[in-house]
């Protein structure tokens, strides 16, 4: 075997495992592990191996792979690899019995960070039979971006397949935790504080109890109704009693709901007591039955505080896994930094395709199945990450293929269109499958002598190159004109497969956003047809993509990825 069958076999195996793109480095060493003696030439033919690798890179995976069948199918064998498909067991769960809950803040929908957390709940009341709660923590009244309510619940219905148990919005429980702070103050474990905010962290730095504490319980009731009609923003603090020598002081006499007379989005000026996050979490976990909570393992010593609630109110305090945090690098993941990107036009919504956040990852054509799988693939661990953005979106990418791949039909989409004539072309009806394992037919072509080609392919043609037509014809370059030679396969001696759509044709115009929000416009063959708004399917050569609209003979298309 010469050395350029070699490389071009390697270079094919290569590319058939990496979405269609061989790593000429990756080559090179596989070419001298076949035959060493290439090792004094790689000066000589390492031009030539650029090359190779740059013609198989203009293939479609279909036909990178179709070809490697023919001469080393034995590259085509894949080992087993074993895939995670399950977490690992919670502590003391019963099937039908387990009860999660994710608690975002309305500050904007849900990003790549959010389905990381949200995704792991789900995964697991899904694991037990058990049920998943979504609650909106909307308890900061200066917080909050009104659509993100919808928002949330959109997105949270999409990453789960609609199997959120129970959706709620914790400013429309406010007279539950009312109920329960004037409980805690009549059975003596908490207490209206009035002191300056200085002064009492003076107290409580050197583990002295401040003189609200140990007022008597009428007095406490007093000023608890003082709370709601009397006391100025800041005058006054609902606070827990704890331990007051905890080696924390974090622990210590913590907060548990204050006066805000800011305006709330949904209830206005009605409230002017607000629950701080541990009591209305605390509260909602009891009443909810939630029995295990999983979230960031920075909110551990909020759990220890709302263990402290539990035990005042003799309720079972669900039991806590911590996970560590996926720091994304490469983008700020954050509502509060696109938000203001959003505002100024930058970005053009929050389902941008240049932003990581659910509804753009929806309309890319990102199938949840695939976000979900890169959870269980990190799984449940205490240890931060660091992960280049780039990175996430390549694993992404690849489990969302494996989903997509097998239902998504293959169809031709030449950008920039050349047309050509091929002189002497015989009138044909080509046949081609719309999957090319599971949908066989179903795609037909009436051809004469005039066809359209991408501006990229008809530029790089050469003067006496035989180019093949994909799965249509042979012709060569001869000068300015283009000369048929033949038809089948087998006769062809070049090198170079395109895609074309014949003039004759009732093709569509087509444009495609690309991931930099740019635009690619062409045309694309009128089996399009079949393909419905939101649908995915695959540009051969070119990537998967989705339909996002479709008006008469102008389709637009979101690309997904390769």
């Amino acid at each position: 075997m010469v050395y350029k069958d070699i490389v071009r076999k390697f270079a094919l195996e290569n590319a058939s495992k990496f979405n269609g793109k061989a790593n000429p480095g990756k080559i090179i060493g596989k070419v001298i592990g076949e035959n060493p003696e290439f090792k004094d030439k790689l000066k000589d033919i390492k031009q030539d191996i650029l090359d190779i690798v740059n013609e198989v890179n203009k293939l479609s995976v279909e036909e990178q792979i179709e070809e490697l069948k023919r001469i080393a199918p034995e590259l085509l064998e894949k080992k087993p690899v074993e895939k995670k498909t399950d977490l690992k067991d919670l502590e003391n769960a019963e099937d039908g019995k387990v009860v999660m809950r994710f608690e975002p803040s309305p500050s904007g929908p849900m990003h790549i960070g959010h389905s990381y957390v949200f995704g792991l709940n789900y995964l697991y009341a899904k694991k037990y039979n058990g049920k998943l709660i979504l609650r909106i923590s909307d308890t900061n009244p200066e917080n909050i971006y009104e659509p993100s309510y919808n928002l949330i619940k959109e997105d949270g219905a999409w990453l789960t397949n609609h199997s959120i148990t129970e959706f709620m919005i914790q400013s429309e429980r406010l007279q539950l935790y009312y109920d329960y702070a004037l409980k805690l103050i009549e059975e003596g474990h908490a207490y209206i504080c009035e002191c300056d905010s200085e002064e009492f962290r003076s107290l409580i730095q050197k583990c002295e109890p401040c003189p609200c504490r140990e007022l008597p319980i009428e007095e406490q009731s007093k000023r608890w109704r003082k709370m709601f009609e009397g006391y100025a923003e800041g005058d006054a603090v609902f606070r827990i009693k704890t331990d007051i020598k905890d080696k924390n002081p974090a622990m210590r006499d913590f907060p548990a709901l204050r006066i805000n007379e800011s305006e709330h989005p949904k209830q206005g000026k009605k409230f002017r007591v607000w629950p701080l996050m541990n009591f209305s979490v605390a509260i909602d976990d009891a009443e909810s039955g939630v029995t295990h909570t999983l979230r960031g393992k920075d909110h551990a010593d909020n759990a220890k505080r709302q263990a402290i609630i539990h035990e005042y109110l003799n309720h079972k305090t669900p039991i806590a896994i911590s996970v560590g945090r996926i720091n994304f690098e490469g983008f700020p993941v954050s509502c509060s930094k696109t938000k203001p990107l959003i505002e100024d036009g930058t970005y053009s919504g929050w389902d941008d395709i240049r932003i990581p956040f659910l509804p753009a990852l929806k309309r890319r054509g990102i199938q949840p199945e695939a976000l979900l799988r890169y959870c269980i693939e990190v799984g449940v661990t205490r240890n931060d990450k660091s992960v280049h953005i780039d990175e996430f979106f390549k694993t992404i990418h690849a489990f969302n293929k494996e989903i997509i791949d097998p239902n998504a039909n293959r169809y031709f989409f030449v950008a920039d269109p050349v047309k050509i004539t091929i002189q002497d072309a015989p009138n044909k009806t080509v046949e081609m499958d719309l999957h090319p394992d599971n949908k066989k037919s179903g795609r037909t072509f009436n051809c004469k002598d005039s066809y359209f080609i991408a501006k990229e392919d008809y530029n790089c043609i050469q003067d006496g190159e035989e180019v093949r037509l994909r799965d249509c014809l042979n012709f060569k370059k001869q000068g300015e004109e283009f000369i048929y030679t033949s038809s089948e396969h087998d006769k062809f001696s070049g090198k170079k497969l395109i895609h074309w759509i014949p003039e004759e044709e009732n093709y569509h115009e087509a444009e495609v956003l690309m991931h930099n929000n740019t635009t690619v416009k062409g045309i694309v063959e009128r089996e399009i047809e079949k393909l419905q708004d939101g649908g995915v399917c695959q540009f051969e050569r070119f990537g998967f993509v989705r339909l996002d609209s479709s008006d008469q003979n102008h389709y637009k298309l979101w690309f997904t990825h390769k």
